[in-house]
């Protein structure tokens, strides 16, 4: 059984808010969600993002392309059991990256960076952050599926 999992996150300056998506590949079925916040920080979307996405999977090995490289490189750490200490440790968002440290345990992630790519699920996840931020600004926080008839647009993905 393998899992496969693209996040992709937005993240507007100037109304301070962002929004998430996740599409996830797990024994031959796919699934997703987004979501958003305001007032919110681009660290605080990507964790919420990896913490929705790995929420009722099953333990065992995991393949995560993220966009956001401080987020990946600190789970990483966490995952193989050397959480950065000191100067190195997180100093925001201390809620969700010990959820994150739970929801780790007894998983073999290997993450990896992706920018949003035309036609491929990393491409879909970053349309669909845009309109989480976008949502979320204008109504406030919220998570919600994606719909499985535009999950079928995603080349590549099982359905």
């Amino acid at each position: 059984m393998s899992t496969a999992i693209w996040i992709q996150t937005s993240y507007h300056d100037a109304f301070k808010c962002g929004g998430w998506a996740y599409v996830r590949s797990h024994d031959k079925a796919a699934s997703g969600q987004a979501g958003g916040e305001r007032y919110t920080s681009p660290e605080r979307m990507a964790l919420a993002a990896l913490l929705a996405a790995l929420k009722d999977l099953p333990k065992g090995a995991v393949s995560i392309q993220i966009d956001n490289a401080a987020v990946a490189r600190t789970a990483a750490l966490i995952a193989a059991g050397r959480p950065p200490e000191g100067d190195k440790a997180p100093t925001e968002n201390l809620d969700l990256w010990a959820a994150l440290t739970a929801a780790l345990a007894g998983r073999q992630p290997a993450f990896a960076i992706a920018a949003a790519s035309k036609a491929s699920p990393t491409g879909f996840a970053a349309a669909w952050a845009e309109l989480a931020r976008d949502k979320a600004n204008a109504q406030g926080a919220f998570v919600s599926a994606i719909p499985r008839p535009n999950l079928a647009k995603v080349a590549g993905l099982p359905l």
